[in-house]
């Protein structure tokens, strides 16, 4: 018993460490949560594409992954050229003359919101780096039968996560009620996915 809450931690703990930084994922999350939109859907979709991951990792798709250094350059390429489109796009409406507010109703539709998620999963070359070879590496470290206990700890930190990042962010609606708080976050946004999309093509020009 002892053993399964301990490794139910670990799993928990290494996951939890691995997606609370700021990255392209929860920054969507984010603000799809203060806009409103689609938010159970995403959040749903962002912690079962998690749990794919890591299972991928423990069962050896990561081992896979690491003996193909061709598919992760063109993840890499692919990943930048997004993140890249996205803060352009970001920077775009932050310069926008339009003011956005939280109630604003010209939102995307729920396909285009899973596809942009699924951009930010799975073309992001760090996802597989971190939740298919380190998580897969911890997890395949642990005994066999704790392995499922491992899996359910890492998946639960990934929906607490997500399910947090979506639904409290309306918390912050007050404070996004105001245009100027928009125009900071897509500042924010903008920079930090360009920052992203630079850092892919660093790794692969010095690769």
């Amino acid at each position: 018993m002892t053993a399964n809450i301990t490794t139910f931690f670990t799993g928990f703990g290494l996951s939890a460490a691995l997606i609370m930084a700021i990255g392209a994922q929860n920054l969507f999350v984010l603000r799809q949560g203060l806009r409103r939109e689609h938010v159970g859907p995403i959040v749903f979709f962002c912690g079962c594409a998690d749990a794919v991951l890591i299972v991928a990792g423990i069962v050896g798709v990561g081992a896979f992954l690491a003996a193909l250094p061709g598919l992760t350059l063109f993840l890499a390429l692919g990943g930048s050229a997004f993140l890249g489109w996205y803060g352009v796009s970001a920077l775009l409406r932050m310069m926008s003359p339009g003011a956005m507010t939280v109630s604003e109703g010209a939102g995307v539709t729920l396909g285009r919101a899973i596809a942009a998620a699924a951009a930010f999963t799975f073309l992001n070359p760090h996802v597989y780096l971190d939740t298919v070879l380190l998580m897969g590496a911890a997890g395949s470290s642990q005994p066999v039968d704790l392995r499922p206990t491992f899996v359910l700890g890492a998946v639960s930190a990934s929906f607490a996560w997500f399910t947090a990042l979506g639904y409290g962010a309306r918390l912050l609606v007050p404070l996004f009620s105001r245009p100027a708080a928009w125009r900071i976050l897509d500042a924010f946004v903008g920079v930090t996915m360009l920052t992203l999309a630079g850092s892919l093509l660093v790794r692969v020009a010095t690769t």
